[in-house]
């Protein structure tokens, strides 16, 4: 459903007309004397994919004070829920930690190119390489679609090795679609529809990989 209304409607989604929480407060000044409900602004990928600084401070982004699609801007919130899910076993701590993993690793890769001035500045794709690696877990959607979308027991992988692998490429992916499709500039959604694919194929050869080794063992034994 996520993934049909993203593409249907992706202005209504993340574009100009999300609601901005805490706006109000922010633009006092511009609209003095003005009562306002709230106001609409471009998300922070937004903003980046268009070479735009972050004018959110990292607690602001944390704890959610900022625009976004309902249920992925706090990230602390976020954090609480999967640890439930953990507590539960509904969720798998695996698959959420391999995806962390997956999105630091991607987003180091991103920084050392800008750091080694391999990216010329003026590149569309700058501004979201440049985005220090561990900010890309707490904006846009990466948190809630690690924590709530990849897990899904039915779509997931269902081996543990299974799902280290599945998780670290949904992270991997994630952030590369991000940064190198600025027209569509967030990647866990796509991530995970990807990897939800081929997390059977996974699955197989993890299993497939066991038997050979306790086959070799069993001969082994017998010689």
């Amino acid at each position: 459903i996520r993934a049909f209304l993203f593409f249907a409607y992706p202005t209504w989604m993340s574009g100009d007309k999300v609601w901005v929480t805490g706006a109000v407060e922010r633009t006092k000044e511009i609209a003095a004397g003005a009562n306002l409900d709230a106001i609409s602004g471009e998300t922070i990928l937004g903003s980046l994919a268009q070479g735009k600084e972050i004018v959110y401070s990292t607690w602001d982004m944390f704890y959610g004070f900022v625009p976004g699609s309902v249920g992925e801007t706090s990230a602390l919130l976020i954090l609480l829920g999967g640890l439930y899910l953990i507590y539960t076993k509904v969720g798998s701590w695996r698959i959420m930690v391999s995806s962390v993993a997956g999105a630091l690793v991607m987003g180091l890769l991103f920084n050392s190119v800008v750091d080694f001035g391999w990216i010329q500045e003026g590149s569309k794709f700058y501004s979201l390489m440049s985005t220090t690696f561990w900010h890309h877990l707490i904006i846009g959607g990466f948190a809630f679609g690690v924590v709530f979308m990849a897990t899904d027991p039915v779509t997931a992988s269902q081996t543990n090795k299974g799902k280290w692998i599945y998780g670290f490429l949904i992270g991997f992916i994630s952030i590369m679609i991000r940064v190198f499709n600025p027209a569509y500039p967030e990647g866990v959604m796509l991530a995970i529809l990807l990897m939800n694919v081929f997390a059977p194929t996974i699955d197989h050869y993890v299993v497939q990989g066991n038997v050979h080794k306790r086959l070799k063992r069993l001969k082994a034994k017998t010689v």
